[in-house]
C-alpha cells in the first residue's frame, strides 16, 4: 500500500525542509539535495534526521535516473515529477 495522497502533499525533509522524492515501489523517500534516503515502514514515513541514510554516488545516480517515476512531496495535490 502506498502513502496517503494528503500525507504526500505535506511531507518535507526533516533536515533541509525541502521536498522529497517518493518512490512507492521501494517504500523510500529521497532528498536529492543531501543524498539522504528515508524509509517508509508499514506506510509510515520514518522522517527522523538520525534515521536517514546518506547514499553513495551510485545509489544517488540510480534514484535520479528513475526520478520521473517518483512523486515530489510538499507540492500540493497531484504534483508528480
Amino acid at each position: 500500500m502506498a502513502l496517503d495522497t494528503l500525507l504526500i502533499e505535506i511531507l518535507a525533509c526533516p533536515v533541509d525542509h525541502g521536498p522529497l522524492l517518493y518512490f512507492a515501489d521501494e517504500d523510500l523517500l529521497f532528498n536529492p539535495r543531501t543524498s539522504t534516503a528515508f524509509a517508509v515502514v508499514d506506510d509510515i514515513p520514518v522522517l527522523l534526521p538520525d534515521e536517514g541514510t546518506v547514499v553513495d554516488d551510485a545509489e544517488r545516480d540510480r534514484l535520479m535516473a528513475k526520478s520521473s517515476t517518483a512523486i515530489e512531496t510538499g507540492q500540493g495535490p497531484g504534483t508528480a515529477r
